[in-house]
């Protein structure tokens, strides 16, 4: 090698070596930045490409619940007048493994009143055969199509042992519900549905009340302000279909002894808790004059069904202040499981949807 290829080579190796120490490190950054970019990209389209189901339950940050709401957002109440109730005629039947069930419960009822025990008196009520949702031609409010049949309350608790094993195998639940469509089941498994009630005293103070650990439907449990179950006793007169506002309305006079025109009764949704397929009515009720030491006062001097509720309790009826009373942790997991969806429906209604939504959101993380 000459004297010229020497020196070539040695200039040639420097510079290399000074290349690779300016731009490799460059080079290696602007490949990892490459790189992560790509992997973002590819995250965010399978993110994309993720499916979620439509019929979600209620849930607000760690609170979970088994209530659906299946119509209704809290802005757009329901009018009166687009609910449409019609009762069938044929009564609801058991399948013959779950009839033996009810004709256990009707004998031991049968024996306790007989011994001059505690017994459950086996009340008229309405199965649910099926609920419908459409709109109207003109505006596009909303319109609620509710079919019942009659049934009674012995068939309600023989159809609530949703999970004991049927002697041909499996289980009711197993056997007739689908979870993947929440809004169809045979209507002997919803011999259930009632008003649930959110009332607002004059002085914007929520209503929460505990149901006594007597009752049979959600015992001890925290729930909304008013709820009662629909009874094809009391609630039809004659062949007229129930109404599902009077319902209501009658919970308001049994449970807090308040009268029509003490407050302002407005239907926000349809909702039904998919784990005991109990269907309820969401309703608002705003009270005109009393405040919540009146309706206190009220309520110490004797209401109907005061054996319902053991403890009731006045929180602000603010977002944060809602959300934060749903969220506290004896609270949280404590709930019937549809009163929280009527609380964040009620807050929606008065106080719009964003400014409620931004309040839950700032609880949660503060949690």
């Amino acid at each position: 090698m000459g004297a010229v290829d020497l020196t070539n080579a040695v200039v040639g190796a420097v510079v290399g070596m000074l290349a690779a120490a300016l731009f490799q490190q460059p080079l290696q950054d602007a490949v990892f930045s490459l790189r992560k970019r790509a992997s973002r990209t590819l995250h965010a389209l399978r993110a994309e490409e993720r499916s979620v189901p439509v019929w979600n339950t209620f849930s607000l940050g760690p609170l979970h619940t088994s209530g659906l709401i299946v119509e209704g957002d809290g802005t757009t109440p329901i009018a009166p007048e687009s609910v449409f109730v019609q009762v069938l005629d044929d009564e609801v039947r058991l399948p013959d493994e779950m009839a033996r069930w009810r004709d256990e419960i009707e004998e031991d009822n049968h024996r306790r009143r007989a011994a001059g025990d505690t017994s459950t008196w086996n009340g008229d009520r309405y199965a649910v055969e099926a609920v419908s949702v459409s709109r109207s031609a003109l505006d596009e409010n909303p319109e609620v199509h509710i079919r019942l049949r009659p049934t009674d309350y012995y068939t309600y608790l023989a159809a609530q042992q949703l999970d004991r094993p049927l002697a041909s195998g499996g289980t009711p639940r197993s056997r007739y519900l689908d979870p993947d469509r929440p809004l169809e089941a045979p209507a002997f498994l919803q011999c259930s549905l009632g008003a649930n009630v959110a009332v607002v005293t004059a002085d914007d103070l929520l209503v929460v009340t505990r149901r006594s650990t007597e009752t049979r439907m959600a015992p001890g449990l925290w729930n909304v302000s008013v709820n009662e179950g629909l009874s094809r006793h009391i609630d039809s007169a004659g062949r007229r279909a129930p109404d599902l506002h009077a319902l209501a309305r009658r919970g308001m006079q049994e449970e807090m002894a308040l009268e029509p025109h003490e407050y302002e009764l407005t239907l926000l949704a349809v909702a039904l808790d998919v784990q005991k397929r109990h269907w309820g009515l969401h309703f608002y009720a705003k009270l005109s004059t009393l405040t919540g030491s009146a309706l206190e006062a009220r309520i110490s001097r004797g209401v109907a069904d005061r054996w319902e509720h053991s403890t009731v309790d006045f929180v602000r009826f603010r977002p944060a202040d809602v959300t934060r009373y749903v969220l506290r942790p004896d609270r949280v997991h404590r709930w019937a499981p549809l009163a929280p969806s009527l609380f964040h429906l009620a807050l929606v209604h008065v106080h719009s949807r964003t400014p409620v939504e931004r309040a839950e959101a700032q609880v949660i993380r503060r949690l």
